[in-house]
């Protein structure tokens, strides 16, 4: 087990996403409840979900399966995305978490969240609206403990100055995506949590799948999210690593699943490596490969790959800050500029 930043909570290395019980991805809801006690049996005592993940149903079926359980588990889930057609049922809103957590909570079966998490930042929000709603939440004793996810490195610095400022809980956790072939946040976003005592708890170790050596270069898609959106996640920049880590892996003895998902773990500032299989065959291939520990020469030969610090495709990010996303950030306009030119 890994303390969770400095709550003195206890996690297991691999943490069980949710986000593939429901609609996204098995709609058996009996298999995906097998699949969530075989993973508790197997000793991982963290389970990650979302109210966004199929619309709630992946809370409903987190929730029905840990029921008897529920003291055993940390349990975490996230709030920010939307949930219907109202442009106030989403976001970081004082007015939306304040009632969307009375929603995961029905849907989870229990009375309090171990960790509440932000899923993402919301320009049109102050930070210290979303913090002071969250230690309310806290005080009340529904949630024990608040995280980010993919925030950037400075808004979570922010976020932390804020806290201390305004005398609100702060920020405990990260959860942001972190693989081979995502290695960006490397360079600030793990040492800025590492300096504020936070834990992280890293997505996609897997790149999305394309490290499971089921896609590979002039071969078609392997994973039904390849299939769907094909431009991000067969990137050549990335089949290319990709091609390189796969001899690697064979000189190691060990599977692509297991050599990603031991790099994912390796990292200091990681504390917990989100998996998130489909099925229950993927979910023993990864637990197979719980107890592998990649040698000097293997961190090596990965950082010769694909260096620290750095995204394979640097394009591929999860979250555009509007200052990038939105063109009237990026432009005066043209009226401005050309009155600028005369």
């Amino acid at each position: 087990m890994r303390t969770l930043g400095r709550t003195g909570i206890k996690v297991s290395p691999y943490c069980l996403g949710a986000m593939m019980f429901g609609a996204w991805g098995n709609t058996d809801h009996d298999d995906s409840i097998r699949i969530i006690h075989r993973a508790l049996d197997s000793g991982i005592n963290f389970v990650d979900t979302a109210d966004v993940y199929a619309q709630g149903e992946s809370e409903e079926i987190v929730g029905k399966a840990l029921e008897g359980r529920r003291d055993d588990v940390v349990l975490a889930t996230k709030a920010h995305a939307p949930m219907g057609d109202d442009p106030n049922h989403r976001g970081n809103s004082r007015r939306w978490l304040v009632r969307e957590v009375e929603d995961s909570l029905r849907r989870l079966r229990t009375d309090h969240l171990d960790l509440y998490q932000i899923h993402r930042p919301d320009p049109d929000t102050d930070v210290e609206e979303t913090l002071s709603a969250l230690t309310d939440l806290v005080r009340s004793g529904k949630v024990r403990a608040i995280g980010s996810s993919t925030f950037p490195a400075s808004e979570i610095v922010e976020a932390q100055w804020v806290a201390e400022r305004r005398g609100y809980e702060r920020f405990r956790t990260e959860q942001p995506p972190y693989s081979i072939l995502n290695r960006g946040i490397e360079r600030e976003v793990l040492p800025v949590c590492r300096r504020y005592g936070m834990g992280t708890l890293v997505w996609s170790p897997l790149a999305m799948g394309m490290l499971t050596g089921k896609i590979r270069k002039g071969q078609e898609a392997g994973t039904q999210r390849a299939q769907r959106t094909p431009g991000r996640f067969t990137d050549e920049r990335k089949l290319d690593a990709v091609e390189a880590l796969v001899p690697l892996a064979e000189e190691a003895g060990l599977s692509m699943v297991h050599l990603a998902m031991a790099f994912a773990v390796a990292h200091p500032g990681v504390t917990s490596a989100i998996i998130g299989p489909r099925t229950m065959e993927q979910l023993d291939d990864v637990l197979a490969g719980a107890g592998v520990t990649l040698d000097d020469e293997v961190l090596d030969r990965i950082d010769e790959i694909v260096p620290p610090g750095v995204d394979a495709n640097p394009g591929d990010v999860s979250y555009e800050p509007p200052a990038i996303g939105e063109v009237a950030q990026r432009r005066r306009p043209r009226e401005e500029r050309a009155a600028a030119g005369n």
